[in-house]
Formats: C-alpha cells, structure tokens, sequence
C-alpha cells in the first residue's frame, strides 16, 4: 500500500481504504478461483494495482467518463482505475466466466458503485466508450478489429478517444501501421525495476457511425 501512496499521495480515506481492502479479497478469492499467478498475489501492488494506474499518470478522466476495460481476467486495469476515478463508469469485460466471477466479488467487496461486468466477447458489445482499456490482451491489429465501432464520438478530454494500452517489450512492428499511436515509458512515471520495459500505448479512434 505505501507504493500506491508514493506516487498516488492524494488518496482520500474511502480510496485509501478500498486500495487497502483490496489485497485481503484478491488473496481470499484467488485460493477459490485462481485467476492470479501466486507469485503476482504476493506482489499485487507492485505488478497489478500501480501497473493498472498507470493509466492514470497518462490521463485524469474527468467525471461521466465511460470506459471498457476488455479482457480484464481478475480486474485489471479497471478495478483500480474505478477507485481512483469513482465519477467514472466501467464496464469490465471477458469471454472467461470464472474470472469475473473473481470480479465480481471483489467489486461487491468493495462497494464498487461504479463498475458493471460483462460475460461476453468484445466484438458482442453494442455501446460506445470514451477510452477502451486493456492491458496486452492481444496484438494491437486484432485488438483495433476487435474494438471497432465502440469509441464515442463526443471528444472531453485533450487526449483523443480511444485506446489506453498496456504493454511491454518492443512494439515499433505491432505498431508501425498506426502513426498517431503515442508510447508513454512506464519508468518516466515509477522508479521500480519492474517498469523498465512497461508502456501505456494512446491510440486515437476515429468515430465510425
């Protein structure tokens, strides 16, 4: 909890409090539904909680902001992101039931008012979101086919709408078609080893209607 607080020192109590509460009810489900790797259970923060707010460090969503968190397996980036920003709605969604059944829990657990889940694939969503979030749930390509249709038109932010990636490694191949993409290094924003390859990828979508 203290590397939360690091870099995220204006918490109120309630954010506090659920960031804290969070850890008890991933390690509580886990052991039921393993949908988190034991050695990523013990480092939930550093791997998981501060890599999803990492998005955060991109963008401040201002209030009303939709986002679609895609392939969110146990929660993440959502989870974390809709304590952080609570005037926000997310909608968590993954083509596996037993890990939103995880979700789930960990929403009611935490008195999420904010986060709704979805068993579905993508493509079977209808609605349309300022930001579609992930982090690396496939190669950016299938990911934007995936997507396609989903991203609103009304533009609120400075930052397009459109896609909020999480990824490591090199990515100037998966990349080299989309040249409005920006790469933010995850190091710029966190000190720990664990960042240094890291990124958030910001694409753009245009409005399709």
């Amino acid at each position: 909890m203290e590397l939360i607080l690091k870099y995220f020192p204006d918490l109120t109590d309630d954010q506090i409090a659920k960031f804290t509460q969070l850890e008890a009810l991933y390690q509580d489900w886990n052991l039921k539904i393993n949908v988190v790797s034991r050695k990523d259970i013990d480092e939930l923060y550093l791997r998981h909680v501060l890599h999803a707010l990492a998005i955060a460090k991109v963008i401040t969503f201002k209030p009303g902001t939709k986002l679609m968190d895609v392939g969110t397996g146990g929660g993440f980036p959502g989870i974390p992101l809709a304590i952080l920003f609570p005037e926000c709605s997310f909608h968590l969604v993954d083509s596996i039931a037993k890990k939103l059944k995880v979700v789930d829990e960990v929403v009611a657990g935490l008195e999420l008012t904010n986060v709704k889940t979805t068993h579905s694939r993508v493509e079977e969503i209808k609605d349309t979101y300022d930001f579609i979030i992930s982090r690396a749930v496939a190669a950016m390509p299938t990911f934007v086919h995936w997507i396609k249709g989903k991203v609103a038109k009304k533009q609120n932010h400075e930052l397009k709408n459109g896609i909020l990636y999480l990824k490591g490694g090199d990515l100037s191949e998966e990349l080299q078609d989309y040249k409005t993409a920006t790469i933010y290094n995850i190091s710029d924003f966190y000190s720990e080893a664990f960042f240094e390859t890291k990124k958030v990828v910001h694409l753009p979508i245009k409005f399709k209607g």
